[in-house]
């Protein structure tokens, strides 16, 4: 007989298995659309057709990872409705309408003008198109901006009462929607999402220069996949970093977390920069800790003696699960590090004029193709185990946020939804290869010729490019 505690257990392992991979979905969408929407501004702008040929080759992959993601996002919205009823009775009344305005605004715009990106090339006018393509883009950041809203309000609640039945009413809307962890999430996510993108789009046109090292359109790709990681990265480093100043202030036992740090360093010294450790939550201390003294203090406080709170500081329930967020962070911090050092070394072979020919660097760049989904999982990781135990940070813990569900429905569920997860992704990620895998070319077909060519609409490849081209 499965106990509460199980099912509790299982909840929270549900909702994490779909998150963690309709997550990677969502960002990849969001990456691809601000991709697509640079290809063809390009195109329009210099007239060559190299760059109509990268949006067309993308474009397949942005509609195969729309179609995967509407999949796992229905099931992650069922088990969210099915496991956590008691979350939204108490915070309904807040996070619904941030909910539906993601749909409305964001959903339905994305999706207006999805069939426009995908099956207008050749309709419509190259303007008209290329406004659709933007269209699509800004209804990528828009559903970001709703559900980091939702989710930094969770993290930093704001703007709201609780009434005398228990449950959160909204009493200054502009205070939840930007609450005070949402601005530094809302960049910090939508870089990490082009980070991800320009890994892939790099180790794609690496992967293909290392078998042909004279194809343009491959060129390209490494090209400006390494440009982007060059340019977003130490962005997305300042942001990260004011992104950790807000949680020192708001969620200081999540700090504490990541830096593994169980007590105050003595009078006079500050926080040691800890490079490796493994956290013991029963013994409340770090074994194997190696550590540079005071470096700690230089991006926490910004000087070499300032101290944060410490782990001890908290009561053992209002911690959370330390070993997890301290190599989750360090995953992250380590990934991100990778990734600047490629756009570094990008810059280097360019100076060097080997950017082409410098193989070792481009089968590095094929390594790191999911460098950047790592990384941002590894983020997501750490923003979402560091909250622990609370739901709602402070005033709705996660034990009194489940549905009163019997265990064994949630085993279940957990595992049909497992089976049809791992069963859609594998297909997803099985075409990807074979999108990815073949050399972009001038040869590329617009994105439905195949299709109007067996209904016989009158429309073929060659009037197609005659209409866009002219």
């Amino acid at each position: 007989m499965l106990s509460q505690e199980t099912a509790l257990w299982l909840a929270r392992s549900q909702f994490a298995f779909t998150i963690g991979f309709h997550i990677v979905l969502a960002a990849f969408t969001i990456g691809l659309a601000q991709w697509l929407m640079l290809l063809e501004g390009l195109w329009l702008w210099r007239k060559q057709r190299v760059y109509l040929d990268l949006y067309k080759y993308w474009s397949k992959v942005f509609a195969l990872n729309v179609a995967v993601g509407v999949v796992t996002g229905v099931l992650m919205e069922f088990q969210f409705g099915t496991n956590w009823g008691a979350l939204a009775n108490r915070a309904g009344a807040v996070m619904g309408p941030m909910m539906y305005m993601e749909v409305l605004v964001a959903f339905f715009l994305e999706a207006g003008f999805m069939g426009v990106v995908l099956f207008g090339m050749g309709k419509v006018r190259p303007w008209v198109h290329f406004f659709a393509t933007c269209m699509v883009a800004v209804g990528s950041i828009f559903s970001a901006f709703w559900i980091l809203s939702a989710n930094s309000w969770m993290q930093t609640p704001a703007g709201f009462i609780t009434g005398a039945d228990g449950r959160f009413q909204p009493v200054d809307w502009w205070a939840v929607i930007f609450n005070p962890s949402f601005p530094w999430r809302f960049v910090h996510m939508t870089l990490a999402a082009m980070l991800a993108t320009a890994c892939l789009v790099a180790a794609a046109g690496a992967w293909h220069l290392l078998r042909r090292p004279d194809n343009r359109g491959a060129r390209l790709m490494f090209s400006w996949g390494l440009w982007l990681l060059l340019v977003i990265t130490p962005i997305q480093v300042v942001v990260g970093d004011l992104h950790g100043e807000n949680t020192r202030d708001h969620q200081p036992v999540k700090l504490a977390a990541m830096e593994g740090s169980w007590n105050p360093p003595p009078p006079g010294e500050g926080e040691p920069l800890r490079l490796f450790a493994i956290p013991d939550m029963q013994a409340q201390r770090n074994h194997f800790e190696l550590a540079i003294p005071n470096i700690g203090s230089l991006y926490l406080r910004h000087n070499l003696t300032g101290t944060i709170h410490s782990l001890n500081q908290y009561p053992r329930d209002e911690r959370p699960w330390v070993p997890g967020v301290f190599f989750a962070f360090r995953a992250m911090v380590g990934l991100g590090l990778l990734m600047l050092f490629f756009g570094a070394a990008g810059l280097i072979a360019r100076l060097r004029g080997r950017l082409w020919t410098s193989q070792k660097l481009q089968r590095g760049m094929v390594w790191m193709a999911p460098a950047g989904f790592f990384a941002m999982l590894a983020g997501w990781f750490v923003t979402e185990t560091g909250r622990q135990p609370w739901t709602v940070y402070g005033v709705l813990r996660t034990a009194h946020s489940v549905s009163p569900v019997a265990p064994s429905l949630v085993l279940t569920s957990f595992f049909a939804i497992l089976i049809v997860y791992l069963l859609i992704f594998a297909i997803g990620l099985w075409f990807l290869l074979r999108l990815l895998g073949r050399p972009p070319s001038h040869d590329e077909r617009e994105p439905n010729a195949e299709v109007a060519e067996q209904t016989g609409c009158g429309i073929t490849p060659q009037s197609i490019r005659g209409r866009y081209d002219a």
